[in-house]
């Protein structure tokens, strides 16, 4: 019905209803985001773990803090899973949650930010005083009808705001996002580290080295300490769902909710530094969209892991068994390579597998509870609560 819809109303009557859900929104809510210093983090990969590495700083350095992320909703010290299957909440939503934030007390919020979001105008009417950009590849290419609709989306952001702007200078889509105007700008790439020296960060990888930087690059503009927000990374040891170990021995498993092909490859990249056999459990985020990337992702896998287990994720109203050999079509001349429709069984396969030092990592759903099936079903699940119970039965 919905797609229905799409076809046969004019786009600028949707763009108006969504702009006026927004402003609805809003103005029910009394325009909580005034009474807020809200900073908006927006970009392909990174997002949700760059929201949780700002909240931290903002809250080292004495502010009461609100975040909302595809991980979860936090107000202070409460705290609540997304188990929407939405990164960014709808208009009313995200208006009622930064009311609640400011009954509570809070003086910041943090959001992550999304290209669909922000097409459906769940930006607008939020007085944001900074925002952030990650990085930007190739993601929601068939929704937004090509790579150069996708980055204007997440432009939108920056438009909106003219205050602060924060860019990953080190991102070859950088110049676009730092010519918006602002008030203030503040870039940061890998060469900054220096600046932090000597700086322990316990999050593994460079791309989560890249989400710290742009953390300290935003406290840095907002004229937060230094060290303060320094000491407040080096004491994070785990974002839920993003590069999580689950399983230290006697191998090690690994969950990630690693669903671009962009993101694959760098957590495929990072646990192959460890110089272990890799396993790994994939599957393709969202049956129905963005087949295009299906085939890359098997042939990243192929390059990096030692065994393959394709198997279900979300596959909506898809067939399942399609996306997997969708998936199959990246790969070729690999003799370690299962198919396992049952998500449960392929990780229960992969551990069963696993010899001593090897490294198990599983992708595609990081730290969410619920899989998405046929006719609008969802089921619980947690890659991470299947490991533990699998594991006890090794």
């Amino acid at each position: 019905m919905k797609s229905l819809l799409r076809k046969i109303v004019p786009k600028f009557l949707i763009g108006w209803y969504h702009l006026l859900l927004a402003f609805a929104g809003a103005f029910f809510c009394g325009f909580p985001s005034r009474k807020l210093l809200v900073v908006g983090v927006t970009g392909t990969n990174g997002k949700s773990t760059t929201v949780d590495l700002i909240s931290r700083i903002l809250e080292a350095s004495g502010r009461k803090t609100a975040s909302a992320s595809s991980i979860r909703f936090k107000i202070g010290r409460e705290e609540e899973p997304n188990t929407l299957k939405m990164t960014m909440p709808g208009r009313f939503k995200l208006q009622k949650f930064l009311k609640k934030a400011v009954g509570q007390g809070c003086s910041c919020a943090v959001l992550e930010v999304t290209s669909e979001g922000i097409r459906q105008s769940r930006h607008r009417f939020i007085d944001f005083e900074a925002v952030v950009f990650t990085n930007l590849s190739p993601e929601h290419i068939e929704s937004h009808g090509g790579f150069e609709n996708y980055k204007k989306a997440k432009g939108a952001l920056f438009s909106v705001c003219k205050k602060i702007h924060v860019v990953n200078l080190d991102d070859q889509n950088a110049g676009y996002f730092w010519d918006f105007p602002a008030e203030k700008k503040e870039g940061y790439g890998i060469k900054d580290l220096q600046k932090y020296n000597p700086f322990d960060l316990k999050l593994p990888g460079e791309f989560n080295t890249y989400n710290a930087l742009a953390a300290l690059a935003t406290g840095s503009v907002l004229g937060l300490d230094p060290e303060t927000c320094k000491k407040a990374l080096q004491e994070v040891t785990l974002i839920p769902g993003r590069m999580e170990t689950v399983v230290s021995n006697p191998f090690k498993v690994v969950v990630d909710y690693a669903h671009t092909p962009d993101s694959l490859e760098k957590v495929y990249g990072t646990l192959k530094k460890e110089g272990s056999r890799l396993i790994c459990v994939l599957g393709s985020c969202g049956g129905g969209r963005d087949k295009w990337k299906r085939p890359r992702m098997g042939d990243i896998a192929a390059s990096f892991c030692d065994k393959i287990i394709l198997t279900n994720e979300d596959p909506y109203d898809e067939p399942p068994m399609e996306i997997i050999e969708d998936i199959e079509k990246g790969i070729s001349n690999f003799s370690e390579l299962k198919k396992v429709l049952d998500r449960r069984k392929a990780i229960a396969e992969a551990l069963s597998s696993a010899r001593n030092n090897d490294t198990v990592v599983v992708t595609g759903k990081g730290s969410e509870m619920w899989m998405c099936i046929a006719k609008g079903k969802k089921i619980p699940w947690s890659d991470r609560e299947i490991i533990l119970e699998e594991m006890k039965k090794i």
